[in-house]
């Protein structure tokens, strides 16, 4: 018997991609959330967790390859590899803090995919950078800062942007929203189809 629901197929089967193609090697984590209801978690290579809502009945928290698990949707589950998941997970959805337009989250991450291509391609200053250190430096760029009632800054950084946007989380009509909510050291981008956790130190700037 398929351990998803219909309406959630479609679903699980753009997550699962999205994931693999970006991690052939990750895994996925199905959490129950309710009845006939799981959150689908895996975790991206720079270090941002990602998850999506699906209709469907688990036997418990179980963690599976995330190829495997693409594999199965129309049957049952695989073999489970819950040793194989080694991070915590937010303990709630947050408290929302600000809200974004999606068109403008999804242009800052293509903007910084165009400079990091050109970049490459390029050089920066006639001198060439190492793929590496450009990757690193689009992930560690701040280029949102929200500001709380209570006056508290909260950095959005291009690791949570580029988690929604290569996910396909952000929707495409006019006035969509993103939802940023903060949890303890935890940050998230809440997005139409899908949400990305950043745990950070902790640490939020004042004033």
């Amino acid at each position: 018997m398929a351990w998803l629901a219909g309406s959630g197929r479609s679903d699980a089967v753009a997550f699962l991609s999205r994931v693999v193609r970006l991690d052939p090697g990750a895994v996925a984590r199905l959490r129950p959330g309710g009845e006939g209801a799981v959150t689908l978690w895996s975790r991206l290579p720079w270090g941002v967790l990602v998850s999506r809502a699906l209709p469907a009945t688990v036997p418990g928290d179980r963690t599976f390859s995330a190829r495997d698990l693409l594999a199965s949707v129309d049957g049952e589950l695989p073999a489970s590899r819950d040793t194989d998941w080694h991070w915590s997970l937010p303990a709630g959805a947050g408290e929302v803090v600000e809200r974004i337009p999606a068109a403008d989250v999804a242009r800052i991450g293509e903007a910084a995919e165009r400079t990091v291509r050109a970049a490459a391609a390029e050089g920066i200053g006639g001198r060439p950078v190492g793929s590496r250190m450009l990757r690193d430096a689009l992930l560690d760029h701040v280029p949102i800062t929200v500001t709380t009632e209570g006056d508290m800054r909260v950095p959005i950084s291009q690791r949570l942007v580029q988690a929604v946007v290569r996910m396909g989380f952000t929707a495409g009509a006019p006035g969509d929203l993103v939802d940023v909510r903060i949890l303890g050291p935890w940050t998230a981008l809440a997005c139409a189809y899908g949400s990305a956790w950043h745990r950070g130190d902790g640490s939020r700037l004042i004033g």
